[in-house]
């Protein structure tokens, strides 16, 4: 459980930020809880985690959410983040999609536009992004454009790692590689900007939405126009890069299959493809057993995970399936192995992962999201 920051010697007004991110991290996971259930949960005394939810009541971050009846005695009131706290913008980039949304404090999408296309140059796609960002921003009402705690970009670590697979040219790898997106991003619009691979930023859904609501510490592995890894533990982030085979791509896959009513460039299987029934995707399942087993092994073993959760653009009875027959591999290599899920955000996951980024940055009493190797891609969203 979550420690509150207390001592003698501290200094008060970071001791106090502290704590409020703790109670506001404590209601993201549990979505509603009464002040004694906070106390309880970042281990406050009940009058000061009161005091602090009035102050978070003051600052439009905390609402009411009603009252919790059918209990013995005075029925409690419910608490929740307040919607119209604090916003964010989402942007997930792949090689056959762009998706742009808008969240609110709670990370329940409001407003989103998606592009199918051939992954342009970085100077167009900035300009398409930004296009996307004025229409969304518009959207909110004058109180809320002012509270957008930044921008969350899931984009590869590196486009030439995965030349071939994607099939683009060398001009377009080489550009997005040289190419600072978040820095350009930031300046245009004169907000934060933080970027991520894909896998981080569905941890960061998963965190919030998802998986992360039973588990401290999961594992992610996203199969998607890349393969990446991203890892919570003790509900922290722990950077990872692009990894695994591009063998196991569903790019590769639609190129195997020659289906017609997959649009150019797409990174996605149709959900109607008979995916049990085609020896192409059965063919391609075993090869992305083959790729993985050993690598989730080593991953449990070595940081004793609770769950490893596979996300991506497979479709969901897809997903599944493979899933199931990754578990059952991973139980005749290991009866002890960590749960092994899919992820539970079915769409757009990644691009509302990027947009959740930026929110937890900005709210929670840990600021690990970046490093130094990171600082010239990114930019850190305020806070200690």
């Amino acid at each position: 459980m979550n420690q509150a920051v207390t001592g003698q010697g501290s200094n008060s007004a970071t001791v106090r930020q502290c704590n409020e991110r703790m109670i506001l991290g404590a209601l993201r996971r549990l979505g509603q809880a009464s002040k004694a259930e906070l106390a309880r949960q970042v281990n406050l005394t009940p009058n000061t985690a009161g005091q602090i939810v009035r102050d978070l009541e003051q600052q439009n971050l905390v609402c009411i959410a009603g009252k919790r009846s059918g209990l013995r005695g005075q029925p409690a009131t419910l608490l929740q983040l307040d919607p119209e706290g604090a916003y964010s913008i989402g942007i997930e980039i792949e090689r056959g999609t762009l998706v742009c949304l808008l969240v609110d404090f709670n990370g329940s999408v409001l407003k989103s536009r998606r592009h199918r296309w051939t992954l342009p140059l970085p100077a167009e796609t900035l300009r398409i992004v930004r296009e996307d960002i004025t229409i969304l921003r518009r959207s909110l009402p004058p109180a809320g454009q002012t509270r957008i705690a930044g921008i969350g970009l899931a984009v590869p670590d590196t486009f030439a790692k995965w030349q071939r697979t994607l099939a683009l040219p060398d001009a377009i790898c080489t550009a997005w590689d040289t190419f600072d997106f978040a820095g350009r991003l930031s300046e245009a619009l004169r907000l934060p900007v933080l970027a991520e691979n894909h896998a981080t930023a569905v941890a960061a859904a998963e965190l919030c939405h998802g998986h992360g609501r039973e588990f401290d510490d999961f594992a992610v592995v996203y199969i998607g126009g890349v393969v990446a890894r991203g890892l919570i533990l003790d509900r922290g982030f722990r950077r990872g890069i692009a990894a695994g085979s591009p063998d196991i791509i569903p790019a590769d896959l639609i190129r195997q299959l020659g289906n017609d009513r997959v649009p150019p460039a797409s990174d996605t299987i149709p959900e109607s493809e008979p995916l049990a029934g085609s020896v192409a995707i059965r063919d391609w399942m075993e090869l992305c057993i083959d790729s993985l087993i050993g690598p989730l092994l080593s991953m449990a073993g070595l940081l004793d995970l609770r769950a490893i959760v596979i996300a991506g653009t497979l479709p969901r009875p897809g997903l599944d399936d493979l899933v199931g027959r990754l578990r059952l591999r991973l139980l005749a290599n290991w009866p002890g192995c960590p749960d092994l899920r899919a992820g539970s955000i079915s769409h757009n996951a990644a691009s509302i992962g990027a947009a959740v980024l930026p929110l937890l940055c900005h709210y929670r009493p840990r600021h690990d999201l970046l490093s130094k190797h990171e600082a010239r891609r990114s930019v850190r969203l305020g806070g200690s």
